[in-house]
C-alpha cells in the first residue's frame, strides 16, 4: 500500500474550557456551534480524547513540551531541561506563529511558552491581563452589558470598558488576527505551524448583545459573568437554581460568540485554499463544570467527564471525515506534531503519535490515560472504566519539582506567594535527564501551591464505567474490577517514573 502524502502545514486552534458535550458535532443541542460543526464535517472526530495535566498552563505544557506536568509540579514555565516543539521546528525551517489572548502565557508561571515561536501576536484585555489601570472615561455607548463585577477586583472589569464594538472583544480580535495571518502572511513555499491559543469560552462569560442574552432573554438583573468555583453549589444554597441556569446560559453565549469568530479562520483557509496541504487541529485544555454533579468552575473535586472528557477534531488532507474511538490524551498532540514534522526533543516525553490512527494503520495507540491536577486525586482511564484515586493521610508526602520556581499568580490575593524552597529541599533528577532539579517537600502544616490547597483527602475512591454510564452516576468501587484498576494505576505511575511520593500519598506501594 503506497504511503499517504502528509500535510506540509499545521494550524492548531485551542479553545480554552471548551465543553465537549456542548458542541453540536458531539451531540450537544443546548447551544449553537455552527462553525465547529462545519469544521467537523471535514474532520476526524476523536470520541475518547481526555485531558492529561490540568488546568490551563499544565495542559499547554503537555501540548508544547510533550511531558505530563501534573505529577511533578502544579503550574509553571518550561523548565531548563526541556525544549518545546517550537524550538525544533524553527531550527528545521518551519515558520511558527502564535496568536493568543491568553493572559497566563505572558505572566509569571507561563512567561516562556511563547518565546520560541518565530513570532507572536498578543491580543490584550482578557481576564486578568493588566492592560488598563482606569476605566475608559468615554464609555457611553460602549457595547459592554450591565454586569456584576467580580467579588474581588479584576483587571477585566476595567478592560471591558475599553471595548468599543463586538470586534474589540479579545476573542474576536484573536480570530481576526489569525485569519489575517493565514490570508496575507502565511508562507506558501515553506511549511508553517500557526498556533491559535484562544481563551474563550473561558470565563468571564462576557460578550456584547445580542449574544449576551441569546440563551437567557428573561434575565433582567445585571449579568453574572464571573462563575463561582463551587461544589454542592445549589444544594448548599450558595447558588440558586435560577442563577445556575443563568450562568450556564452565559457560557453558552460565549461559546456561540467564539464559534462565530472561529468561522473567520475557516473562511481564510477556504480563501487561501489551504485544506489540501494543511492539517487543522481543534482542541482544548479542559472543560468547565456548569452544574453537572452540582459543580461550577474547577474546584477541588475529581476530574469528572464534563471537565476531563474533551473534544479533539482534526482535518487531515486526503482523509475523509469519520470518528475514532481510540483512547487519546493531550500529550499525543505533541507527539503527532513531532512525527509529522520529523523532529525530536531531548526530554523524556509521554505522548503517542496520532498518525497511525489518522492514516488507518492502527486502531489504538495507548492502553491508559492518566489525568489530574497536581496535589489532588489522580484519574486513570483504561478500557471502559475510570478510577479516581484519592490521596491518603493528609495528602502527604508531596513534593514540587522545578528549577524555575514559579506558579500562577493569584491576582485577587497579590500577597499570597508560592512558598520558596527551604533547607529541606534536595536535588533530584527528572526521568531521562541529568540536569539537577530542586525537589521541595511539603509537610502536614505547610502552605502548598494554590491548586492543591483544597485536596479531597477524606473523600473515597470512585470508579465508573464511563462508556455505559457517561454521567458517572453509579460508583463501581466496590466491585472486583476496582482492585485491578488500582494495580494498573500503580503500574502506570511506575512506567512513567513518577515521583515516589505520588505512590506514597496514593498508597500504591
Amino acid at each position: 500500500m503506497p504511503e499517504m502524502p502528509r500535510p506540509k502545514n499545521v494550524v492548531v486552534v485551542l479553545l480554552d474550557s471548551l465543553n465537549r458535550h456542548m458542541v453540536g458535532a458531539y451531540g450537544g443541542d443546548e447551544f449553537e456551534t455552527p462553525n465547529l460543526d462545519r469544521f467537523a464535517e471535514r474532520s476526524l472526530r476523536f470520541d475518547r480524547h481526555y485531558t492529561g495535566s490540568l488546568p490551563c498552563m499544565p495542559a499547554r505544557h503537555d501540548i508544547l513540551c510533550g511531558s505530563l506536568d501534573f505529577l511533578w509540579k502544579p503550574w509553571g514555565s518550561i523548565e531548563i531541561w526541556e525544549e518545546p516543539i517550537t524550538r525544533r521546528l524553527r531550527s528545521n525551517g518551519v515558520t511558527t506563529m502564535l496568536v493568543s489572548d491568553h493572559p497566563h502565557l505572558f505572566e509569571t508561571g507561563g512567561e516562556n511558552y511563547h518565546t520560541d515561536f518565530g513570532a507572536w501576536e498578543y491580543v490584550r484585555g482578557h481576564e486578568d491581563d493588566p492592560w488598563r489601570t482606569v476605566p475608559d472615561p468615554s464609555w457611553v455607548g460602549a457595547p459592554a452589558v450591565d454586569a456584576d463585577p467580580s467579588w474581588v477586583a479584576r483587571h477585566y472589569d476595567i478592560s471591558r470598558t475599553w471595548f468599543r464594538s463586538e470586534e474589540d472583544f479579545p476573542g474576536a480580535r484573536t480570530m481576526s488576527e489569525a485569519a489575517r495571518w493565514l490570508a496575507e502572511r502565511a508562507p506558501s513555499d515553506t511549511p508553517f505551524m500557526l498556533f491559535i491559543d484562544e481563551f474563550d469560552p473561558h470565563e468571564p462569560f462576557d460578550v456584547p448583545e445580542p449574544w449576551m442574552s441569546r440563551y437567557d432573554p428573561e434575565w433582567t438583573a445585571p449579568k453574572i459573568i464571573w462563575p463561582p468555583y463551587l461544589a454542592d453549589a445549589v444544594g448548599s444554597g450558595r447558588l440558586s437554581e435560577r442563577e445556575a441556569r443563568h450562568i450556564r446560559a452565559n457560557y453558552g453565549a460565549k461559546l456561540s460568540f467564539i464559534d462565530h469568530w472561529f468561522g473567520k479562520v475557516l473562511d481564510a483557509l477556504d480563501t487561501r485554499q489551504l485544506w489540501d496541504d494543511t492539517a487543522v487541529i481543534v482542541c482544548t485544555d479542559h472543560g468547565h463544570y456548569l452544574g453537572e454533579h452540582d459543580i461550577f468552575g474547577k474546584p477541588g473535586v475529581p476530574v469528572f467527564e464534563p471537565l476531563g472528557h474533551i473534544p479533539l477534531m482534526i482535518s487531515w488532507p486526503g482523509v475523509a471525515a469519520s470518528t475514532i474511538d481510540a483512547l487519546t490524551t493531550t500529550v499525543d498532540i505533541f507527539a503527532t506534531l513531532c512525527d509529522l514534522f520529523d523532529v525530536t526533543v531531548d526530554q523524556q516525553t509521554h505522548g503517542r503519535s496520532l498518525l497511525p490512527l489518522i492514516e488507518g494503520t492502527a486502531s489504538s495507540i495507548r492502553d491508559f490515560v492518566l489525568t489530574g491536577v497536581w496535589g489532588r486525586s489522580v484519574q486513570l482511564i483504561a478500557g471502559d472504566h475510570k478510577l479516581v484515586r484519592q490521596p491518603r493521610d493528609g495528602n502527604r508526602p508531596l513534593s514540587m519539582w522545578s528549577n524555575r520556581w514559579s506558579t500562577m499568580p493569584i491576582h485577587a490575593y497579590p500577597n499570597i506567594r508560592l512558598p520558596l524552597p527551604d533547607r529541606r529541599a534536595t536535588l533530584d533528577f527528572m526521568p531521562g535527564s541529568s540536569v539537577p532539579v530542586i525537589r521541595q517537600p511539603f509537610g502536614p502544616d505547610d502552605v502548598v501551591p494554590f491548586w492543591a490547597q483544597s485536596p479531597t483527602t477524606s473523600a473515597p475512591d470512585l470508579m465508573f464505567n464511563v462508556v455505559e454510564d457517561p454521567t458517572e452516576s453509579s460508583d463501581l468501587s466496590s466491585t472486583s474490577a476496582y482492585g485491578q484498576l488500582v494495580n494498573l494505576l500503580g503500574d502506570a505511575l511506575r512506567e512513567l517514573d513518577a515521583p515516589d511520593d505520588q505512590l506514597d500519598r496514593l498508597r500504591l506501594h
